[in-house]
């Protein structure tokens, strides 16, 4: 998927832990690394506005998009 999540990268800069974090945002700690690691399919606009909230950022500074690298696309590209 070509959605990158910053979470643990703006959780770094802000210096507050999973723990922490799960407890302002009122989520579990399983639910927290599942949104840091990328592997969530979808997010809630409400936890979205907590995590902007408890980490005085922007959506744009937890979230962004690269496009999909495709190894035929690569490979025809090469021939070119």
């Amino acid at each position: 998927m070509p959605i990158i999540v910053n979470l643990d990268v703006m959780m770094a800069k802000r210096k507050i832990s999973s723990n922490e974090l799960a407890k302002i945002i009122d989520i579990t700690p399983a639910n927290l690394s599942i949104l840091k690691t990328g592997k969530a399919k979808a997010i809630r606009f409400a936890t979205l506005d907590k995590l902007c909230e408890a980490l005085h950022c922007q959506p744009g500074d937890l979230l962004a998009w690269e496009p999909e690298t495709d190894a035929a696309e690569s490979s025809h590209k090469e021939v070119l």
